[in-house]
């Protein structure tokens, strides 16, 4: 019972603590409006101050909300699917491979800019397909897939970061996504989004007892009826799904898929049909708190999300990583 009552605290809290940091998120700036004022410009009548806020804040803060949530999410999958604690999209090269391509295809190819996200998941799924295959050696060592991910993200970063230098003209909307940039995003950004993200959530959802079946033993889990490369796999694909769709549109965050899931099964326990929905909430919050402190810390100029995110997620990686070995 306490159990329980502990989780929906937790839970509650978190979801009012979201709520709160929206309308400071809204305020964050030259521009300051009341909450009454914020619903009439919104709903009843046309009011500047507010049609800024709408065109130029509420999409960098819903773009926050969902890339956080989604990226979270995939970090809790990954997780799960690896039994590793310290598998995150960034580490093990997802999100550099989702960027490579969303970097290309801004640069090179804006006529597809449409199917960034569809394209940047094919990239993440190479990348992943690719740490598997190199890290395999009579089967998959939790450390080895972290080396090799680690090494995977250094060369794709590298290649990454050279077509976006030369992109030319482009190269302010693929450097936005090589430096995790929410700055210059708009309504459509978000859209397109959304609409992946959704998909990607509602997947996860369906899949979290599938995910509580992946921490049994592989032949304990067959022995009760589960296709468990089946379901491996269809897990690894939704996790590449929303850390892909989150880093073509924002680029990657380092160490929020990491961060997020510790920090959830902390509060709300391993039941990954009450992980996942929290880690949606919790990462969302994440995600904004990161973007606002970078906005503020050095105001008039901005730090970018990922950077702060890089900040705090690499000594509690280095925490994770002491722990792990002491295990």
């Amino acid at each position: 019972m306490k159990s329980k009552i502990k989780k929906t605290t937790s839970l509650v809290v978190t979801i009012l603590a979201l709520a709160v940091l929206i309308l400071i998120a809204i305020n964050t700036g030259s521009i300051k409006v009341t909450p009454a004022q914020l619903f009439s410009g919104l709903f009843i009548k046309y009011d500047p101050q507010v049609a800024t806020i709408y065109d130029l804040r509420l999409p960098r803060i819903f773009i926050a909300i969902t890339a956080g949530a989604a990226t979270a999410v995939s970090g809790v999958l990954l997780q799960a699917v690896m039994k590793n604690p310290l598998a995150d999209p960034g580490i093990i090269g997802v999100s550099s491979g989702a960027s490579l391509v969303a970097v290309i295809v801004t640069a090179y190819l804006p006529s597809l800019y449409m199917t960034i996200p569809f394209l940047a998941m094919l990239g993440g799924l190479i990348s992943f397909f690719i740490v598997y295959t190199l890290s395999w050696d009579k089967g998959l060592s939790p450390l080895r897939i972290m080396l090799v991910g680690v090494a995977v993200n250094s060369c794709l970063t590298g290649i990454m970061s050279a077509f976006s230098t030369i992109g030319g003209s482009t190269y302010s909307g693929a450097a936005s996504i090589v430096n995790g940039n929410i700055t210059l995003k708009t309504w459509s950004d978000f859209k397109m989004l959304i609409v992946y993200v959704l998909i990607g959530l509602v997947a996860a959802i369906f899949m979290a007892r599938s995910c509580n079946l992946m921490g049994l033993e592989d032949k304990t889990a067959r022995s009760v009826g589960v296709n468990v490369t089946r379901n491996r796999i269809i897990i690894s694909v939704i996790a590449v799904l929303l850390a892909s769709v989150s880093t073509a549109v924002i680029g990657p965050i380092s160490f929020l898929g990491l961060i997020v899931p510790h920090i959830a099964r902390l509060l709300v326990g391993s039941d990954h049909k009450i992980l996942i929905p929290y880690s949606i909430v919790l990462g969302a919050f994440v995600l904004l708190l990161a973007d606002i402190i970078g906005r503020t810390i050095a105001s008039p100029y901005e730090i970018s999300a990922s950077v702060v995110m890089a900040v705090v997620g690499g000594p509690f990686f280095i925490i994770l990583l002491r722990k792990s070995r002491q295990k």
